[in-house]
């Protein structure tokens, strides 16, 4: 064999056995796979309602009462908080630290704020989680939704002080692109799912 065959036959091994780069992070892929078993998880407690509100004679119970306006007002702060995340994402891939950090803290105060309405709420409903059927699903759904925002706005504050106290490197973008994705995915939850089936189909008449 040849000295130039033999460097040929080297070369065309090692670019075989160089291993092909990831197009997607694992992080971000992580994430995704993690969602897509809370969609399911989701899926669950929509269908869990319907089945509940098809055997119910009354659907909602006479005691229950919310207020609608408050609910859509929540629909808002959360709306600004996925908008807000969106800049802080471009910000950032743009390297402008300063309005990244802004933007970041702007939606985890929207998903504050949201929070503040889905207490008020529940703290001036006449129903429980022991009262009935409805009491049961409404707040499991909304509790464990709520939850997801608080887990949310965690995430977005530790975002906002990384970038604020140290050098924010690249490889730091997947992290932040992994909970835009939670976050948008929150804001989905609520804006398809959650407020229409509570707030606006199933509000008391």
């Amino acid at each position: 064999m040849s000295a130039s065959q033999e460097s040929r036959n080297t070369l065309a091994l090692a670019v075989r056995s160089e291993p092909l780069p990831l197009r997607v992070h694992p992080l971000v892929l992580g994430m995704v796979i993690f969602l897509a078993s809370e969609s399911m998880l989701f899926a669950a407690l929509f269908g869990a309602y319907y089945e509940l509100r098809s055997i119910s004679p009354v659907w909602p119970p006479p005691d229950v009462s919310f207020s609608v306006p408050e609910a859509s007002a929540g629909t808002v702060m959360l709306l600004l908080a996925s908008a807000t995340m969106i800049m802080a994402t471009r910000a950032l891939r743009r390297r402008q630290m300063g309005q990244a950090r802004a933007w970041f803290v702007g939606s985890a105060g929207c998903g504050m704020l949201f929070l503040g309405l889905t207490v008020h709420g529940w703290s001036h409903a006449k129903f429980h989680i022991w009262s009935h059927a409805y009491g049961t699903i409404f707040y499991v759904m909304l509790g464990i939704h709520a939850l997801h925002v608080l887990v949310g706005v965690v995430l977005i504050t530790m975002l906002a002080l990384g970038v604020g106290a140290r050098a924010f490197l690249r490889e730091d973008d997947a992290g932040a692109e992994a909970i835009g994705y939670y976050w948008h995915f929150v804001f989905a939850v609520w804006l398809v799912g959650i407020w229409p089936t509570i707030y606006l189909i199933g509000a008391p008449r």
